[in-house]
């Protein structure tokens, strides 16, 4: 990205940074991030980060207990950052800021975002949302506390360098946030890899009901309401269900589903080569990358698996004789 952060900040005394609902990794490390920085770099303007509950594993950042998860104060914002967020939508309550905002910037890899502030730098071949913020970024001011922040979400949204949105710039960054000093095999350890045993037991039913279908390139596996309840689990428990089924022998496509509501499940999809899940996302009202992507969607769960192969099967190349 050609722009630097001097240049985004002009003229701003108060900034609130927000990414979308349920942060994952990109989102949390690329606003706490850039917030560690205006923090360091520019103390005279007054920063606020917005975001959800994010996972304890996440939480060892340094900054990520000054995170604002209540947006019930009125305020007016000289300038509003939104960052991995491909529409108002999925800013959730923050975007009450981002209305009364004096000036609304996005910064976004989403191929999806249609450009929705009053200024966009959307780069969808970037590997993460946190390498665009880097691209921003002094290297020479960045701090091993910022560093760590920015790794974990160009890790996490690569699938630890495995995805193909991964570039050799995408290496070159990481490589330059490793020399940062921050404890990088930890960092993996501790926020990618690392589950619970009730994370694993839900994993282990997913995987044991799961079945596979065209030819055994797709595997579908999904939870209704009264297993969720039976294992005491919540929605970010679930998260990585869809990437371990997509890693099976054989398979392009692996969906993973689970009942949020009556006739409601909520979609998660990732595939190898050249399914593009984001299509059939799109297709139902959802959104996300190229090999990752996920919506909502109504009916029985026979009827939305139905639905999604309908839509994925169009893409699957006739099996050679």
């Amino acid at each position: 990205m050609k722009i630097k952060l001097p240049e985004i900040l002009k003229n701003a005394e108060t900034v609130a940074i927000a990414g979308h609902v349920r942060p994952d990794g990109d989102c949390v490390g690329s606003c706490v991030g850039l917030y560690l920085y205006i923090k360091k770099v520019f103390p005279e303007i007054q920063a606020d980060v917005y975001l959800e509950e994010i996972p304890e594993s996440f939480c060892f950042l340094k900054g990520t207990d000054e995170i604002r998860h209540s947006c019930e104060q009125d305020k007016s914002y000289d300038l509003f950052l939104a960052l991995d967020s491909g529409d108002t939508g999925r800013l959730g309550e923050a975007v009450k800021y981002f209305d009364t905002a004096k000036r609304t910037v996005c910064i976004d890899h989403h191929i999806s975002n249609v450009g929705y502030a009053g200024e966009n730098f959307i780069k969808p071949d970037a590997s993460s949302t946190s390498e665009l913020i880097y691209e921003i970024l002094e290297d020479d001011r960045i701090t091993e506390e910022i560093a760590e922040a920015l790794y974990m979400g160009i890790a996490h949204d690569t699938g630890v360098f495995q995805y193909s949105c991964t570039s050799s710039r995408t290496m070159q960054i990481a490589g330059r946030l490793m020399d940062k000093g921050i404890p990088f095999s930890d960092i993996l350890d501790k926020t990618y890899f690392e589950k619970s045993y009730l994370q694993h037991q839900i994993l282990g039913r997913a995987l044991l009901e799961s079945i596979r279908v065209m030819d055994g390139r797709c595997i579908i596996s999904g939870l209704r309401k009264r297993d969720i309840s039976f294992y005491g689990v919540t929605p970010k428990d679930m998260d990585g269900i869809s990437a371990q089924l997509r890693n099976t022998e054989g398979v392009e496509v692996a969906i993973f589903l689970y009942e949020s509501d009556v006739q409601e499940y909520k979609v998660s999809m990732r595939s190898k080569s050249f399914v593009d899940v984001r299509k059939v996302a799109q297709f139902f009202g959802g959104g996300g990358h190229v090999r990752a992507a996920g919506c909502t969607m109504q009916g029985s769960m026979h009827d939305v698996v139905n639905n999604l192969t309908k839509e994925i099967a169009k893409q699957m190349p006739e099996e050679k004789a």
